[in-house]
């Protein structure tokens, strides 16, 4: 069955992988993410797009508006944007953990917020974090802003799903390992993880498509390595 998907931070990396893969499959994607060259250049009718800033109310909006005018429903959301700063604590200021926070977790927040009414029964919201938000995992130096933003999602999560238990809507979190991203090779030039994007969009999109049947309020951590 056709599901009406939609996803952030879909420039690049996972989140444009997950685009093209949900197209090949036959379903619609409202693909979100400011840079949209990447996404116009696979140029199909089953996707659609626009730039979007998830810290920008007015773009939030513009998605509810979307999505009321054209979808009429969302039965699978996908926060997948994400943003890193690679700081030790003592070169961290306040604003940068506000950069972070506002796309890891605020907007996360809000674009849920601006979506949940049109999401049916047994739809499907799955929020990308990582394995170094998850209590008593391998933390890093350098990662204090990132991986509490992603400890904090995760939390976030786990409040939304007993929120709209009653409304049959399931909220569940994978957490992943290294993935060789864009954004990996910026914040760690000399690391390189042994998991490609397409491999992790191909297992995130499955998941997607079928964990409300067995998972709600779950944090599912995906990692072959550590990181």
């Amino acid at each position: 069955m056709t599901k009406n998907v939609v996803i952030t931070g879909t420039s690049r990396g996972i989140g444009f992988e997950l685009a093209k893969q949900f197209i090949a499959a036959g379903h619609s994607v409202l693909a979100l993410s400011r840079n949209m060259k990447s996404i116009e250049a696979l140029a199909t009718k089953k996707i659609h797009g626009f730039s979007f800033d998830i810290t920008k109310q007015r773009d939030i909006d513009k998605v509810a508006a979307y999505v009321k005018a054209e979808f009429k429903q969302v039965d699978i959301l996908i926060h997948n944007a994400g943003t890193l700063v690679a700081k030790p604590l003592a070169m961290l200021d306040v604003t940068d953990f506000e950069s972070v926070y506002k796309v890891n977790v605020f907007g996360v927040a809000m674009l849920t917020k601006a979506l949940v009414s049109y999401m049916p029964k047994k739809s499907h919201v799955v929020t990308i974090s990582s394995v170094g938000g998850i209590q008593g995992s391998v933390k890093f130096p350098g990662l204090a802003a990132y991986s509490s933003s992603k400890g904090a999602v995760i939390t976030l999560s786990e409040l939304l799903a007993e929120e709209y238990k009653e409304k049959e809507i399931a909220f569940n979190v994978m957490a992943l390992g290294a993935v060789q991203t864009e954004m990996l090779a910026e914040a760690f030039p000399d690391f390189k993880a042994n998991v490609q994007p397409d491999e992790m969009a191909s297992h995130i999109m499955h998941f997607a498509l079928t964990g409300q049947q067995f998972y709600n309020g779950k944090v599912i951590e995906v990692s072959n390595s550590t990181p």
